[in-house]
């Protein structure tokens, strides 16, 4: 059992209490942020000069050897170890003798694994937040090539006034890109680096923490010792992102299962991203949509799991914060597996444009223009509206659309209805005289969709 501590210890472990301890398993996951972060920090013990150039360049020079040997296959990760700290450190001193020994010089494990755990996810948040980027940017190409799709708007999953595919995925767009601050803003108030901070209290060695965090892209050191070995709060603000994106997701996923299915058929989702069915050879099932429904719950679990580890830790590291690994790095490897699966899903996904078109009709939508269009004829709006439900109930009964009925029939509802109600009433004027700045009218979304263009085109600013 290779382990970093001993001395204080007359027997061994218990076998049982071991590998209930060890991390190796899990921990493994950011070998090469364990090497990054040893690397700044031997380079700053050579500047300060605690440990002489020599020390320093055979130490740079193992660690590089490791790292190396594991990428090619040739040294491999075993349960031998303790956690992946142990494993570098044990190699190193294997490799180069008691030059190895002083890599841990001015170092805590706390702030060891302090430091891989943000360094880990702040890669996470920037793969991410280009995921992210990418789904944004066909969700935009979608919108362009439908400003004049037309289809029904919903509530309460009900059919209420019409509006266009460009207008209803930009909906998710608004969605998506708010996702997207909120890992920037996470990005920025995560990147400060912990080494240094020791067990708890920081070291009596000139450290250089300035230089270490800048070696590592930090923005700077952490700023409270006890603070910097038991914060959390940077991969809990993440969850909280992820579980956000997932409920978007979700959303999305729920939308096209229901559009998929045989009442809508709005949409055709490609061969790829469908199955079929074991016994029943004509099912096409939305499984790809189902699954990411589905695994939103693992990233919530996720979230809570670390909320209730935290709750009660008092200061400063306690052995519970080794909980934050497993949970969270399978809502890292979900949350970005959904994404990559919804963006190509809606890469490849047919439209059904007359379909949409008629249901949106057959609907009456447009009830609303119609109840508008006598508005402006005069007739008080409570009248109208009066008016436009029986024209509803006639058409139910009669299995036809408001636009569809003859100026005649029209007129034994209310006499007030002239020709040109049906100009009023069609799904293009519906749409295209709402104007408003965020409305599905083309004018009004030709001028969002430039206004999402720049912020793709600044996405990294």
């Amino acid at each position: 059992m290779a382990q970093l501590w001993g001395g204080r210890f007359t027997k061994e472990t218990d076998k049982l209490v071991y590998q209930f301890n060890a991390s190796i398993s899990f921990d493994q996951r950011f070998f090469k942020q364990d090497i990054e972060g040893s690397l700044a920090h031997v380079r700053m013990l050579g500047k300060q000069q605690i440990i002489t150039t020599k020390e320093m360049e055979d130490i740079i020079e193992g660690l590089q050897g490791i790292q190396q040997d594991v990428e090619n296959g040739s040294l491999q990760i075993t349960d031998e170890y303790e956690d992946i700290h142990s494993f570098v450190e044990a190699n190193l001193i294997d490799r180069i003798g008691d030059a190895g020994k002083k890599l841990h010089t001015g170092r805590s494990r706390n702030d060891q694994v302090a430091l891989d755990m943000r360094l880990y996810t702040r890669g996470e948040v920037l793969e991410v937040r280009e995921l992210i980027k990418h789904l944004l940017t066909t969700i935009l190409s979608i919108m362009e090539q439908n400003l004049d799709t037309y289809m029904p708007g919903f509530t309460h999953l009900q059919k209420a006034q019409p509006v266009t595919l460009a207008h209803h995925f930009g909906a998710y767009f608004e969605m998506f890109k708010r996702d997207s601050q909120r890992l920037h803003d996470i990005y920025k108030r995560m990147n400060y680096c912990p080494l240094g901070a020791g067990a708890l209290a920081g070291t009596t060695y000139p450290l250089d923490r300035d230089y270490t965090a800048e070696l590592l892209q930090f923005y700077g050191p952490t700023l409270n010792s006890m603070d910097s070995v038991s914060d959390r709060d940077y991969l809990i603000e993440f969850l909280s992102a992820l579980s956000t994106i997932m409920m978007h997701l979700s959303r999305f996923s729920e939308e096209i299962i229901i559009w998929n299915s045989n009442e809508y058929r709005f949409v055709e989702i490609d061969d790829a991203f469908s199955t079929g069915s074991s016994i029943m050879p004509q099912k096409k099932n939305p499984d790809i949509a189902e699954l990411v429904r589905g695994k939103t719950g693992r990233v919530y679990g996720a979230l809570v799991s670390l909320l209730t580890t935290m709750k009660g830790i008092p200061l400063a590291y306690n052995k519970d914060m080794q909980e934050d690994k497993e949970l969270t790095f399978d809502a890292f490897d979900t949350a970005k597996g959904c994404l990559h699966l919804i963006d190509g899903m809606l890469a490849t996904m047919k439209f059904r444009k007359e379909v949409m078109e008629k249901s949106a009709m057959m609907g009456f939508t447009n009830a609303t223009d119609a109840a508008d269009y006598l508005v402006g004829k005069g007739v008080p709006f409570r009248d109208a509206h009066s008016i436009i439900g029986r024209l509803v109930l006639y058409c139910i009964d009669k299995n036809s659309s408001i636009d569809a009925l003859s100026l005649d029939e029209l007129k034994t509802i209310s006499p007030v209805f002239e020709q040109d109600v049906y100009d009023a009433i069609s799904l293009e004027t519906c749409v295209s005289k709402r104007l408003t700045v965020g409305a599905p009218g083309q004018e009004a979304m030709q001028k969002v969709i430039a206004l999402e263009k720049d912020f793709l085109a600044n996405y990294d600013k």
